[in-house]
């Protein structure tokens, strides 16, 4: 997905715009929106906007005094490892250069790795990865053009406009469009 231009006068800003269809993922809205750009819709009229916004936290795995020592040598390693390479390039010499900037890098990561923990004080004794996850996608478009995209979306899924609820078979309209 290209990322907008600095120039775009929407760029940091609030969208605005009617919501014109509501859909319970990501890929139902873009496929509402790919719908309006083949049929000649003036796309750059609309905008899809995560909503219900929730922060997940997906626990990883448990942290020990042994897997903080792991992660640590490993991370040391690699930047060792780099250190070495550059060493390697000006003197030529593997023995001599990235074999020991890899161990001492990777002593130097266990070090620290395993004194932050002591640090910690037995607090987050756990990996996690967070993440912000969307509960619906609204689309809106701009207000002079809002009714126009609702009745080429109307005809996306095959229903008439109706208010509260959804529409179409098995509750979906087709593509998953349901208003508000």
């Amino acid at each position: 997905m290209p990322a907008m231009r600095p120039t775009d006068p929407r760029a940091g800003t609030q969208p605005r715009g009617d919501e014109i269809a509501k859909y319970e993922t990501y890929l139902e809205a873009q496929r509402a929106v790919d719908y309006l750009a083949d049929h000649e819709f003036t796309v750059n009229a609309v905008t899809i906007v995560g909503t219900e916004l929730k922060l997940v936290e997906r626990i990883t795995g448990r942290r020990t005094y042994p897997s903080v020592a792991g992660r640590g040598a490993a991370s040391g390693a690699y930047f060792g490892f780099f250190i070495g390479l550059l060493l390697f390039l000006m003197s030529g010499n593997v023995l001599e250069s990235l074999i020991p900037g890899l161990l001492i890098g990777a002593g130097a990561g266990m070090l620290f790795g395993v004194l932050a923990y002591a640090f910690s004080g037995g607090k987050r004794d756990f990996t996690s990865t967070s993440q912000v996850v969307a509960g619906a996608f609204s689309v809106l478009c701009l207000s002079e053009k809002a009714a126009e995209a609702r009745r080429m979306l109307d005809e996306m899924s095959g229903q008439t406009p109706q208010s509260g609820g959804t529409g179409g078979p098995g509750g979906t309209g087709g593509f998953g469009h349901f208003r508000q």
